[in-house]
């Protein structure tokens, strides 16, 4: 069976990333430059596939990475597991280096999960040995060109102390090793990078990742079906625009299409209709869920947005939304990930979710 040119399930392989060819350049830079950088953007917006291309760009050139997923952690223990299985998945030289480092700590890597699920006196102290376990990267560094890359790192903030340990284990090697902070909770990032309280304050540059344009969106796609032989006509500029700029969901659209269309053949509005139709389908039920769990006054918003992308307007009084409460809870669901900026107006960062409550809520 003849592979889809627009994967959209995870994070993409390197190759496959484009239409962020500047970013990318400007990511490699920063990480070459040991310039601390936290990369923000809502989930679904490619900022793990984006990072796995510069990681690889840079890779060529002889830079290292080490990668350590915070999503979901919620503990000093957790989060030493995930740095052990992190230099553990380090490869030729410097998995060698961090093994006899390690060595010289009486540690092996990628078997402390294990040792945390002995009985509590037969554990190691999950603090001290994330202490040592930073103390062996860092030391690495001395050694070879490493950068890391700290993924999910919005959930270092469920980690009591987490970040504090961190901070202290690094901050006199931010010069000899390059480090990104990636994270899709954007009013998390902006807190643990912006508060006086927190104690990675002003230490990193943040870099918001960006919608992709139309023009990059439209590039990607008709190149897809051109390298397989078919024509995407003027479909492209539709899916664009329903996209609204979201990789992953203009991805899908455009597989959805491309499955519909024969070799030697071009998609036409039928082909569009259906393929929309078929995605609609599909994530109906999880648009719902998203709008259902939400307060009442965040889902009265959500509806106003998504209708006019304003929470003033017509729609919102319809809704009988009070300013205050339109006011807070689109501070919160911009926080959250759920709504952002974009051309200057409020707009739902999922497009499917804002075409779902356009069709189920019409006013």
């Amino acid at each position: 069976m003849e592979r889809s040119p627009f994967p959209h399930h995870g994070p993409l392989q390197p190759d496959q990333v484009t239409g962020r060819e500047q970013l990318a350049i400007d990511m490699a830079q920063r990480i070459a430059d040991r310039r601390l950088t936290a990369l923000l953007g809502p989930r679904r917006y490619g900022k793990t596939s984006l990072l796995k291309r510069v990681a690889a760009d840079l890779e060529a050139v002889g830079h290292q990475p080490v990668w350590i997923d915070l999503y979901e952690r919620t503990s000093i223990a957790d989060v030493a597991a995930t740095v052990d299985r992190g230099l553990a998945g380090a490869v030729g030289p410097v998995r060698t280096s961090l093994d006899a480092i390690a060595g010289t700590f009486s540690l092996n890597l990628g078997v402390l999960g294990v040792q945390l699920s002995r009985a509590p006196k037969q554990r190691p102290d999950p603090v001290l040995t994330l202490r040592t376990l930073l103390e062996v990267l860092t030391t690495a560094a001395q050694r070879h060109s490493l950068f890391v890359v700290f993924d999910e790192f919005s959930g270092i903030a469920n980690v009591t102390g987490g970040a504090a340990v961190l901070r202290t284990e690094l901050q006199h090697h931010f010069q000899e090793i390059g480090i990104v902070f990636a994270g899709s909770e954007p009013s998390t990032m902006q807190a643990l990078f912006s508060e006086r309280t927190q104690p990675f304050f002003a230490q990193a540059d943040l870099v918001e990742i960006e919608p992709l344009t139309d023009d990059a969106i439209s590039r990607i796609i008709e190149e897809g079906f051109e390298a397989t032989e078919r024509g995407a006509g003027a479909i492209t500029s539709r899916i664009a625009a329903f996209a609204a700029g979201h990789p992953q969901r203009a991805m899908q659209l455009a597989d959805a299409l491309w499955r519909r269309v024969d070799r030697g053949g071009t998609a036409g509005p039928l082909a569009w209709e259906a393929a929309l139709a078929g995605v609609r389908a599909s994530v109906d039920a999880e648009s719902e869920r998203t709008y259902v769990f939400l307060p009442l006054g965040q889902r009265k918003t959500l509806r106003a947005v998504a209708a006019e992308s304003s929470i003033y307007g017509t729609t919102a009084a319809l809704l009988d939304l009070p300013p205050g409460t339109a006011r807070d809870a689109a501070n919160t669901l911009t926080g959250n990930g759920i709504v952002h900026r974009r051309h200057e107006q409020l707009a739902l960062v999922d497009p499917l979710l804002a075409d779902w409550l356009r069709r189920r809520f019409a006013i």
